[in-house]
């Protein structure tokens, strides 16, 4: 029996939608680390039910961005040190396959990473806008994953930005100088336009080695390290 074009159409469901604008309200800091999120408070915010509101937060537990504390309810995750170098160490992983699919698999590297110099420039000419920095670097990361076209990777890689954005929030994020954060896109972007995978791999795993060195060496001056 031959294929019909017209398939049904896939809709988001609605725990999904209740899900992504909480894991959004959370990444924007509206709910910081250590915040307990009232059912009923949610549900009329949002205006939903509490059974798919249930769900959509059991998601994001399971996720990592919620943790359940027994008789007491639910609230916004909080990091350690391990934690934040475990947040780091699987983006690089995610973000090294999105970029691999890039050169390898699609072959659009040229274009995509043509796009990704495109938010390098952005982010050069924003000066000293330290917020509006953060926000175009993680546009960056979010276009590399999402120029790869791999849903799954792209749904991995949202659940760990918004804990990405959780890290720059608790800890009031350090200086990271403006041309330090330029060069180490570039040289990524780069790689990708290039097709040079060794390249890549050190580039992005430098990239993140001094974004968790940014986040973490002020802490450990200070005997802050544990954020629980």
């Amino acid at each position: 029996m031959a294929t019909s074009s017209l398939e049904p159409l896939k809709q988001e469901s609605t725990p999904a939608i209740i899900a992504r604008k909480i894991r959004t309200a959370i990444g924007d800091g509206e709910f910081g680390p250590g915040a307990q999120l009232g059912e009923a408070d949610l549900a009329g915010r949002l205006g939903v039910s509490r059974g798919p509101l249930r769900e959509a937060m059991q998601r994001l537990t399971q996720e990592g961005l919620l943790v359940s504390i027994r008789n007491r309810g639910l609230f916004v995750a909080q990091f350690s040190q391990a934690d934040i170098t475990d947040i780091y160490l699987t983006r690089t992983a995610v973000e090294r396959g999105a970029a691999l699919k890039i050169i390898e698999v699609d072959h659009t590297n040229k274009p995509a990473g043509a796009e990704l110099l495109g938010i390098v420039v952005q982010m050069e000419a924003l000066g000293g806008e330290p917020e509006a920095i953060s926000r175009i670097d993680i546009s960056f990361h979010e276009a590399m994953v999402r120029l790869a076209d791999s849903p799954r990777l792209t749904r991995v890689h949202a659940t760990l930005v918004t804990e990405t954005k959780m890290c720059l929030a608790a800890l009031e994020q350090a200086e990271y100088p403006l041309e330090d954060r330029v060069a180490e896109h570039r040289r990524i972007a780069q790689a990708i336009i290039d097709a040079d995978v060794p390249e890549l791999h050190k580039a992005l795993a430098d990239h993140m080695d001094s974004a968790v060195a940014q986040l973490l060496d002020p802490l450990e001056a200070a005997g802050k390290i544990d954020l629980r």
